[in-house]
C-alpha cells in the first residue's frame, strides 16, 4: 500500500463483511458468532443503524466481572453505546491515533450513515507495515538510481 492509506483501501483488500447483531440478541448468541468467525467484536444494529458495539473486553468487564449470565443477558444491557466510527476516506494513521487515544481495537466504518465495514487495530498495523515497506522500496529505488544503479 502507498503512504496515506485510507480506510476504503483497506476495505477494498479485506472486504466489508461485518458481524452484526440486534440489541435484543443474547450475549451468548453474540459470543458464539464471534467464536465461529474468530473475531473480537460484533457491531450492534437497530432500525436506525449502528447503536452499539460488543467486544470481548465488554464481555470480560461487564458480564464476567459482574457475575451476570450470558444466556439471559441482552446485548443492549452490556454493549458500548457511544460508538466511535470513521469514514472511508479516513487515513489509517488517523485511525491509529483514535484507537490509541480511546483505547479501542475496532472502528466501524460508516458511509452516509450506513455500515460498510470494520477496521481492527490489526488491519491498521498491517496497512502501516505495507506503507513502510512501500516507502523503503521507493527510497532504495531512488538511492540505487542516483548512484548509477548500485544497490543498497
Amino acid at each position: 500500500m502507498e503512504a496515506n492509506t485510507t480506510v476504503r483501501q483497506i476495505l477494498n483488500q479485506k472486504g466489508g463483511d461485518v458481524l452484526t447483531a440486534s440489541p435484543d440478541d443474547t450475549v451468548l448468541t453474540a459470543l458464539e458468532k464471534m467464536a465461529e468467525l474468530n473475531v473480537g467484536s460484533v457491531v450492534v444494529l437497530d432500525a436506525t443503524g449502528v447503536c452499539g458495539i460488543f467486544t470481548e473486553r465488554d464481555y470480560a468487564r461487564k458480564v464476567i466481572l459482574h457475575g451476570k449470565r450470558s444466556h439471559d443477558l441482552a446485548l443492549r444491557q452490556v454493549m458500548t453505546e457511544s460508538v466511535i466510527t470513521v469514514g472511508p476516506q479516513t487515513t489509517v494513521h488517523h485511525c491509529l491515533e483514535i484507537m490509541t487515544e480511546r483505547r479501542l481495537r475496532h472502528l466501524p466504518v460508516l458511509e452516509d450513515d450506513a455500515l460498510i465495514g470494520l477496521i481492527s487495530i490489526g488491519d491498521a498495523v498491517k496497512a502501516i507495515i505495507s506503507e513502510q515497506e512501500f516507502l523503503i522500496e521507493q527510497l532504495q529505488s531512488y538511492i540505487g538510481g542516483g548512484y548509477g544503479g548500485a544497490s543498497v
